[in-house]
């Protein structure tokens, strides 16, 4: 024996597979710990939600033009974002009455992290129109085809699409080109928006 680990080499008491166990079982634990505590936080912002969500007007109960959008703390629900610039969404048009079911299904989705594309999500939208109502869900970066086609496959499932639904997926940087009914507007009030100073 020449240095003091030899003598460990030798040592046949089992004592070590037992030490390497227990730190196993701990970093274990610790991953199960971390995981539960993840999942309570998950739990804790849908029943923090929730309590909001239930006293709103749901999408199906609205008459006229409206939209509802949620997206995530710091992002706009603008093309122009700097989290939405090189993005795209997911379209959906649906007949009318179905709305506020698949509405309620995409956000407790997105919510609960069903996605399973980190940081991709930025929002969605909901538009009721007179004769039809759109859903669409945001994400960051239009290039990534395997993300996209991750969304819009988990976006079939949560919704419960049939296998005919029509899905189209549309980048940001097309709409802002594509002259649209609203889209000129849009440019139109942007430009016209001036901050009034309070000045003493």
């Amino acid at each position: 024996m020449n240095n003091k680990f030899d003598a460990l080499k030798d040592d046949d008491s089992g004592d070590h597979d037992q030490n390497e166990e227990n730190s196993t079982q701990k970093d274990g634990e610790k991953e199960k710990t971390e995981r539960d505590k993840n999942q309570g936080s998950s739990k804790r912002k849908v029943e923090q939600f929730w309590r909001f969500y239930s006293h709103m007007v749901r999408p199906g109960d609205l008459t006229g033009h409206s939209d509802f959008h949620l997206f995530k703390e710091g992002i706009k629900p603008m093309w122009e974002d700097d989290a939405n610039k090189n993005g795209g969404k997911w379209i959906i048009r649906l007949r009318k009455g179905l709305a506020s079911r698949c509405w309620e299904n995409l956000i407790l989705a997105m919510l609960g992290e069903q996605f399973m594309v980190g940081e991709e999500i930025c929002g969605a939208v909901v538009s009721v129109r007179f004769q039809e109502d759109i859903i669409s869900i945001w994400n960051k970066t239009a290039s990534d085809q395997a993300t996209t086609a991750r969304i819009r496959d988990t976006l079939r499932r949560v919704l419960n699409l049939p296998p005919n639904t029509i899905m189209e997926y549309k980048t940001h940087t097309d709409s802002i080109k594509m002259p649209g009914r609203l889209g000129p507007q849009r440019l139109l009030f942007q430009n016209l928006w001036k901050p009034r100073l309070n000045v003493p």
